[in-house]
């Protein structure tokens, strides 16, 4: 049995900082603030697919079944972003979206979403098109 007033503090701290940048996943947000994406979505065992583009201008552009719609994009920090209808049809239309960036890789990002104030969130993962 180790007593911990054996243990070395400066590999302690070593150990620590090793164990913590293991679980620390690099997130390179700023990456995928603009672009044109794909992304795929699962829900109810139904997978729902879309394409967007977000430009510079905090306007997002989506084509989902057939439909386009437009969305203000406003980013609270690097990871995390509100879409706001622009056009709204109906209240239900009105309801604002909270996306944050779980992980990123050099083409995808996988994020979890749901209604601005909604606890239920879902994941999902978005491919930047080249």
């Amino acid at each position: 049995m180790v007593h911990l007033k054996k243990i070395n503090p400066l590999l302690f701290v070593a150990l620590t900082v090793i164990i913590y940048s293991c679980n620390n996943t690099a997130r390179d947000c700023e990456d995928f603030h603009t672009g044109n994406f794909y992304t795929e979505t699962s829900a109810n065992d139904i997978i729902y697919k879309s394409s967007f583009y977000r430009n510079g201008d905090g306007i997002q552009i989506e084509e989902f079944e057939g439909k386009i719609d437009s969305s203000y994009v406003r980013w609270v920090n690097d990871c995390e972003m509100i879409l706001s209808p622009v056009n709204p049809k109906s209240m239900s239309e009105k309801k604002n979206i909270l996306i944050k960036i779980l992980t990123t890789t050099d083409s995808s990002y996988t994020y979890e979403y749901s209604f601005l104030g909604n606890s239920n969130r879902l994941k999902a993962k978005a491919f930047k098109i080249k």
